[in-house]
């Protein structure tokens, strides 16, 4: 039998999502374009903080043993202090009992505060030579420590042997450190000290020519003629005992603020000071030993000038060979301090290049550590919901599987099924065949929701007894599943999609628990039918572990967030009494199981009642599903936010479910993709091996589960071996749908209806299990 619903006018008045259709399609762009830019952003702020820490770009090699033959011999035999003058190398020496304290590695904030202060205390200046990256993360020290009349010099940005290095690479290291300074403390230098670098006679014929190439731009490269060796921390009288010059020489003597734990170097410099003193030895800068060393010079050769300052290029050229400006520009000697004269005050684009590198690593140090923390709170959730799901799953399997497990009495009395259908003709005849077999007395009411393929013709001509069409205009599927509830005879109804095909004892056992009067709908077990292609099988492990896993848990804890549209079954009063299918949403399913649960009514799950459904078979059609279906979940939970504040059983969906399905479904599926970032992060720049092993660790965790899910399901384990492609494609792509929907939802765009392409290859049950 066929009926018309009849229009109210000649033109329907369009739907809210229909008008909000024109509005969702000219949001997409800049949404991606949102999403693109966050991602890009993440990217950067975790590839800076992992070059700050020489994970990114990190090379540990170290030059030893290596021929000095091309060496000049007044170098590797000169002093500590190299600098070049119109290509010529020139050496100095610490004049006689003159110190020169340099300190390497920092700043660290844990030690370098501490020297800063036993300088303080003992009138005495220090030389710091800095690494790059270290003075980016913390510049407040490095501006006390130009404050307080220390002199700072180049160590490089990420500690790397230069020797082994391109010019391009020097020229980085070089120019990012004086970056890092200017951003600081607002001024650069022309003092270098290599890494790993210790007396003239190490140089070798690898690293002359970086010396030689630094010195034509203007640097002034410091050696060590007196090592203290504190970084082997053999005890504060022995730091003490080898940092002391022989036969009262003047000495450039090595400590170091940073690269290790420092105790024995910060216990040891104050005694040192004070020893060194009573021998009558004074304390200054790398600069000011320049020039008291050039002022001897000059005094021997009777007032005839001896050499530059620190280091500097002829006519007061800075290094990079700018003149008073750029990258290195200004006066030299900051606040005309004659112990500071390596320093040039930062100007022009130098100064807020180096303001606006301060600034992105001091992003990247609050973000990539919280980052991090956060997704170790998300993991740890992960694994918690895991076992929750194990162990509540495990137990709903054996209540409802024991012998004298029962609802109540039988449930025989005859039901309603009602199909809506849009454009199903691959399907519909499937579907109707499957419904006349079932085992349990039903009426089947098809609405046709305005098919333009010949939808309604094809259920008619079938001829099948105890089968009603309803025609409508197009209204959408929620306006046809309210239809068929008005016109259904009966006070049981199941609702079912038009492309879904039952078992023959599928509406009998979905209908069971309503012999409990508490219970108000029933979530049935759905199947995915077309499971013979990648993406089906991918499909069928998230709806076997997934969906019905969830199912079982949120079961037991009486907080069922969805009632699957492919297979669902309501007492017709409790639909009608919450107002029917909503279209405020476009999770219509999870709209009504929501309002149910807070009308008071329990909504239970049968794994028995079987569905098989056909899966998107590509790629856009399945992202288009996915989107609507989390876009939809989203508007439904902020529909009904107020259940977090209902009392008594009504309110029990907001006190457990919805934390839980904000949690699981929404914030830890959106935080994920940045594991999987930091997986391969660790892989490429950290340790392969122990990521790999992590990874393959939590997909030995999830196949467990998955594995556990299909056994209770008795589905065939075979696809499972889909499950490790499944993590590195499909699961990336849901990760991606939820992140969009989230963007749409933030954004205020709203989607329209989409209809997916059907084959109609899913037949009887029996050809898929």
């Amino acid at each position: 039998m066929a009926t018309t619903t009849p229009s109210r006018g000649r033109r329907r008045a369009p739907s809210r999502m229909t008008r909000a259709a024109g509005k969702a399609a000219a949001l997409q762009k800049p949404r991606v374009i949102l999403a693109l830019l966050l991602l890009l952003a993440l990217t950067s702020v975790m590839l800076l903080d992992g070059y700050l820490r020489s994970e990114v770009g990190g090379d540990e090699r170290v030059r030893s043993n290596a021929s000095s033959s091309k060496v000049p011999d007044s170098v590797i035999d000169g002093g500590p202090i190299l600098s070049f003058r119109n290509g010529e190398a020139r050496s100095r020496s610490v004049p006689e009992k003159t110190i020169a304290l340099t300190f390497d590695d920092g700043p660290n904030p844990t030690w370098t505060p501490q020297i800063l202060k036993i300088l303080e205390e003992n009138d005495v200046p220090g030389t710091f030579f800095l690494v790059g990256s270290m003075v980016s993360r913390y510049p407040s020290i490095v501006n006390d420590l130009v404050d307080d009349g220390n002199e700072v010099g180049i160590h490089t940005f990420t500690h790397v042997d230069l020797s082994y290095q391109s010019d391009a690479r020097i020229q980085r290291e070089m120019a990012q450190t004086q970056l890092a300074l200017a951003g600081a403390a607002g001024i650069t230098t022309t003092l270098f000290r290599a890494p790993y670098s210790s007396e003239t006679d190490a140089i070798d014929n690898y690293s002359w020519p970086v010396y030689k190439k630094l010195g034509a731009e203007g640097y002034t490269s410091v050696f060590v003629d007196t090592d203290s060796d504190d970084w082997k921390r053999p005890g504060v009288s022995k730091i003490i005992k080898w940092a002391t010059p022989s036969k009262n020489k003047g000495a450039s003597v090595l400590f170091h603020d940073a690269g290790g734990e420092r105790s024995q170097t910060v216990e040891a410099l104050g005694t040192y000071i004070k020893k060194m003193k009573a021998k009558g030895y004074t304390f200054t800068t790398i600069s000011g030993a320049i020039q008291q060393a050039d002022a001897e010079e000059q005094e021997a050769n009777g007032g005839q000038a001896a050499g530059q300052e620190a280091g500097q290029a002829p006519g007061g050229q800075a290094p990079g060979g700018q003149q008073g400006q750029g990258s290195q520009g200004g006066q030299a000697g900051q606040g005309g301090s004659s112990l500071q004269a390596a320093h040039r005050t930062a100007t022009g684009t130098t100064l807020y290049e180096g303001k606006a590198l301060v600034a992105a690593v001091a992003v990247a140090e609050w973000t990539v550590p919280g980052l991090a923390t956060g997704l170790a709170v998300v993991g740890v959730a992960v694994m918690g919901r895991f076992g929750m799901m194990l162990v509540l799953a495990r137990r709903h399997y054996r209540i409802r599987n024991r012998r004298r497990f029962s609802w109540g009495p039988p449930v025989t009395g005859p039901v309603s099924v009602v199909v809506p259908a849009y454009n199903e003709k691959e399907c519909i005849a499937n579907t109707l065949k499957s419904l006349v077999q079932s085992t349990h007395p039903i009426e089947i009411i098809v609405v046709d929701d305005g098919s333009t393929d010949g939808t309604k013709e094809i259920a008619e001509a079938l001829g099948m007894p105890n089968v009603r069409v309803i025609r409508q205009e197009n209204a959408g599927k929620p306006a046809a599943l309210n239809n068929g509830v008005r016109n259904a005879s009966h006070d049981i109804v199941v609702m079912m999609d038009g492309d879904t095909v039952f078992e023959a004892d599928t509406v009998r056992q979905l209908v069971q628990p309503f012999a409990d009067p508490d219970v108000g709908a029933v979530a049935g077990n759905a199947k995915v039918g077309n499971r013979n292609t990648i993406i089906g099988a991918w499909q069928h492990i998230e709806y076997v572990m997934g969906f019905n896993l969830d199912r079982r848990m949120y079961d037991l804890l009486r907080c069922m967030p969805t009632i699957p549209g492919a297979i669902g079954a309501f007492r017709r009063e409790a639909v009608l009494a919450v107002g029917g299918m909503s279209e405020d949403t476009l999770a219509e399913d999870t709209d009504i199981t929501i309002a149910m649960h807070r009308q008071g009514w329990r909504v239970v799950y049968q794994e028995h009642a079987k569905a098989w459904t056909e899966a998107p078979a590509s790629l856009k059609q399945l992202w288009s599903q996915r989107y609507r279906w989390s876009y939809g979940t989203m508007q439904a939970l902020w529909k009904h936010r107020k259940s977090l504040t209902d009392k008594g059983p009504s309110g029990r969906f907001g006190r457990v479910g919805m934390p839980l399905v904000v949690i699981f479904q929404i914030v830890t599926p959106v935080f994920a993709p940045l594991i999987d970032v930091f997986t391969v992060y660790s892989m490429i720049f950290i340790d392969f091996k122990a990521s790999l092993l992590a990874w393959l660790a939590v997909l030995c965790v999830q196949l467990v589960c998955a594995a556990y899910a299909f056994r209770l399901d008795k589905e065939k384990y075979r696809y499972l071996l889909m499950m490790p492609l499944q993590q590195l494609a499909y699961r990336q792509m849901m990760y991606l749908v939820l992140i969009h929907s989230c963007i749409t939802a933030l954004t205020g765009g709203r989607l329209r209806w989409q209809k997916l392409k059907r084959t109609g290859e899913v037949g009887t049950p029996a050809g898929v299990s």
